[in-house]
């Protein structure tokens, strides 16, 4: 597995205001999640019925902000959640989210390098 970006995230304070943004800016289709939580599906790049990518890309999401100084997180795709924390602690970084189902997608954590650099690890579903 290349262990590449494969999802981002961007907050938001004004959520339809940034999706006119993205949409105005670049052509993005956005559109709300089904579900109890708050938060749009950012399509850069065309999906099949089953959501796997057309053509190479990165799609993403977007949300609510709901602490201040929340900055756009990328995620990388791993193999094993577990033992890139693992790694990831041996290298001096930090655990910040621990490992998390998100039902249907897979397994996500957070953490921050050595000088507090935010992203998060993604173990899908599908390898």
């Amino acid at each position: 597995m290349d262990h590449t970006i494969m999802h981002f995230e961007i907050p938001a304070n004004d959520v339809e205001k940034l999706k006119r943004f993205y949409e105005g800016v670049f052509g993005w289709t956005i559109t709300q999640a089904p579900g109890p939580i708050e938060y749009w599906i950012i399509q850069t790049v065309p999906v099949d019925a089953n959501g796997m990518l057309l053509r190479p890309g990165v799609n993403g999401g977007m949300y609510k902000r709901q602490v201040p100084d929340s900055k756009p997180i990328n995620y990388f795709s791993v193999e094993s959640i577990s033992d890139f924390l693992a790694r990831i602690e041996k290298m001096g970084g930090k655990v910040t989210m621990p490992k998390t189902e998100v039902p249907e997608v897979g397994w996500v954590a957070a953490v921050e390098d050595p000088e507090g650099n935010q992203f998060a690890l993604l173990q899908p579903l599908r390898v």
